[in-house]
């Protein structure tokens, strides 16, 4: 915890008791504002008492009074309608920000540099490969805001040190003077809806990460979706130094990896080459355009091309995510248990080829259907939990498949075949296309366990820790 001081001698309204609410309460009253903090929740409320921070009912305060309202990320600003303390804080002409601002604001007054990562898939691996690829290049380097740590829970803003920041929408939405030195924006598809009105005002929302930039940054922009194609566009008459990023076409300018093979283009020269091919934790189109926006940023802040190279290799990828956690001679196995859904599950089976695929649990709208086009990629199927005589309906002959109930079960089952049918390059995937409740109580559970499981075979060499959590942490 560390002091808001630019916010010294302000009085402040905090809505939402919530963990970046509380740690932001604590660095606004280190740095000298008076503040008042409140939530609909009696019992926040109380809990936020009982730990000695300054409450007061926003109902009965003046807003007149305030010099800003502090919004949580999860309370609406303008969908469906806008919060409460939102409407009083408009009619008294009081701003209304959110702790990212906050601590943008403290960073770029110590000299501090941003690295902002936005999109509506793949910025959390992004956030954590560039945040790996900088802390391995020697830099003095913070992880958090969406990902991780809530911002005021990291260190303090000193010069020079770099804050690789995951920010949503939400988040977004509340950072009006938002200039990050690298803005990165992955992709806009449909989401949030319900928060934001219209595609048009998610990607509007999207595209104020490059808007407060000028001539001296960089911004970093994918260009395989129509939304972020025309912000990318836009964002040239910021001043920035704008790179287009593509991991569907080349590029004659910017960064793209089409086939697996990051190039980084300057008009039409190839500056440098990085093959992702072969990296264990980047597999598959998805993860490429995650390197190539890491890369971007890494060659912003002036690392070189194989020092970025050898840092991508030893990445250890996100836990639940595509993770390899160990091997048994050339057999992988890899844990995706955050592929909660078919369209998930896609990426993963779409990056492997003989795969030993172990799925199932509380199957959502359509199960697997839209899986079949990819079943030639899977050698055979271990199904588990409530939706393995769905699966194995879907499946019929396509594929070699077996109800083996439960995780352990399964484990066991796909590396005795994997060893048995000898095909090469094959992985154990648990990739399960499945909510998890069945059997576990969150997909974070279920995937410590298929790490313990895969621990526990004889003859794997772990990738990572064998026990639940230290494969968390």
């Amino acid at each position: 915890m560390f002091p808001a001081i630019t916010f010294k001698g302000k009085t402040v309204a905090v809505f939402g008791l919530a963990r970046s609410g509380t740690a932001a309460i604590e660095a606004l009253q280190l740095g000298g504002a008076t503040v008042h903090g409140w939530d609909d929740e009696p019992e926040a409320v109380e809990k936020a008492r009982a730990a000695g921070l300054p409450v007061s009912n926003l109902h009965q305060l003046d807003f007149a009074a305030l010099d800003t309202l502090v919004l949580s990320p999860g309370v609406p600003l303008t969908h469906p309608a806008p919060h409460w303390t939102v409407l009083k804080a408009r009619h008294a002409g009081t701003e209304v920000l959110g702790d990212t601002e906050i601590f943008a604001r403290e960073a770029r007054a110590a000299g501090a540099r941003i690295v902002a990562i936005t999109g509506t898939n793949g910025k959390s691996t992004t956030t954590a490969l560039t945040g790996h690829v900088l802390a391995e290049a020697g830099l003095d380097v913070d992880v958090g805001g969406n990902i991780g740590k809530a911002v005021f829970l990291l260190r303090q803003p000193v010069r020079g040190r770099v804050y690789v920041l995951e920010l949503s929408s939400f988040q977004i939405d509340l950072m009006p003077r938002l200039k990050p030195d690298v803005g990165i924006l992955t992709n806009i598809t449909p989401d949030h809806l319900d928060r934001h009105g219209t595609m048009e005002n998610y990607a509007a929302v999207k595209a104020r990460i490059f808007e407060g930039q000028h001539t001296g940054d960089t911004a970093l922009c994918g260009i395989d979706d129509d939304w972020c194609a025309a912000i990318a566009g836009r964002a040239a008459a910021t001043g920035a130094d704008v790179r287009r990023v593509s991991v569907v076409k080349d590029v004659v300018d910017g960064i793209a990896a089409h086939d697996g093979v990051l190039r980084d283009r300057r008009a039409g020269v190839v500056m440098a080459e990085i093959d992702l091919r072969a990296m264990p934790a980047l597999k598959g189109r998805h993860n490429w355009q995650n390197a190539c926006m890491a890369y971007g940023a890494a060659t912003a802040l002036g690392i070189g091309v194989k020092t970025i190279a050898a840092a991508m290799t030893g990445f250890p990828g996100l836990a639940h995510r595509m993770q390899q956690v160990g091997r048994h001679g050339a057999i992988a196995f890899v844990n995706d248990s955050k592929a909660t859904n078919a369209d998930a599950a896609e990426k993963a089976l779409s990056s492997f080829s003989n795969i030993y695929w172990i799925a199932g649990g509380i199957a959502k709208a359509g199960g697997i259907e839209p899986l079949k086009p990819l079943f030639g990629n899977v050698a055979r199927a271990y199904l588990i939990g409530q939706a393995a005589r769905e699966f194995a309906t879907t499946i019929g002959a396509a594929i070699p498949h077996e109800d083996c109930g439960t995780l352990e079960n399964a484990v066991a089952a796909a590396l005795r075949d994997a060893r048995k049918d000898r095909k090469p390059g094959a992985v154990v995937l648990l990739s399960p296309a499945c909510a998890s409740f069945d059997q576990y109580p969150n997909f974070e559970e279920r995937g410590d366990a298929f790490v313990k499981a895969v621990s526990l075979l004889s003859g794997v060499e772990m990738t990572i820790p064998g026990d639940a959590h230290a494969a968390r942490t």
